[in-house]
């Protein structure tokens, strides 16, 4: 399977603006690299076998092969990427699906109040609903037009353009609706739960 751009490219370069005065946060060095982080390494899937599955709160449960998930109505967006070890890689085009949709496709009850995402190696991570529902956050399969490399999250990952990346986590395999919040695994160990890149939000 090769990930191709939708008919058109929605540029998300000026969410900053919401945010703060220049698109580069404070204590961010900007790079024309990706450089590759996460808690062990790169886990193992089958694509035959893979499922992602939204459970918890939510009217209609989910769970979707890859290739079902690709068939969904897709968007190409171009935004920034921040990561909390200190650098930012400007205009990345990711291809995925909106989390908006998924959210309407499952039904959210209206007592859910977060969202977590669990991940193949253990990984999760928390995020309030209503700043999983702004623009930019999206399950994301493709890259720069071709697929998402297993080292950066694929098959597929989350996206977060208005937060350190690692509230957007690699190998998603699951989306838990919440009526409370928990903590995922970095938040657990003294990372800031909010991870505002504007606000240098970086630790609890």
């Amino acid at each position: 399977m090769t990930a191709s751009r939708t008919d058109s490219v929605e540029d998300l370069t000026e969410l900053y603006r919401e945010y703060g005065d220049d698109r580069l946060p404070p204590g961010q060095r900007e790079t024309d690299g990706f450089p590759v982080l996460s808690k062990s390494g790169t886990p193992s899937w089958d694509p035959e076998t893979f499922e992602l599955e939204v459970w918890g709160a939510v009217e209609e449960p989910l769970s979707v092969s890859l290739d079902e998930f690709r068939d969904l109505p897709a968007v190409t967006q171009r935004q920034d990427f921040h990561c909390v070890t200190g650098w930012s890689k400007f205009d990345c085009e990711f291809t995925g699906v909106a989390f908006a949709d998924l959210a309407e496709r499952a039904g959210v009850s209206d007592d859910a109040e977060h969202v977590m995402f669990h991940s193949l190696d253990g990984y999760t991570t928390d995020l309030p609903l209503d700043e999983c529902t702004k623009p930019g956050v999206q399950l994301a399969y493709g890259f720069d037009g071709d697929d998402l490399p297993a080292d950066h999250g694929g098959p597929i990952r989350v996206v977060t353009p208005h937060k350190y990346a690692y509230k957007g986590a690699k190998w998603v395999s699951g989306v838990e609706f919440l009526t409370e919040k928990e903590l995922g695994y970095w938040e657990k160990r003294g990372y800031s739960d909010t991870a505002n890149p504007w606000n240098e939000e970086r630790y609890s």
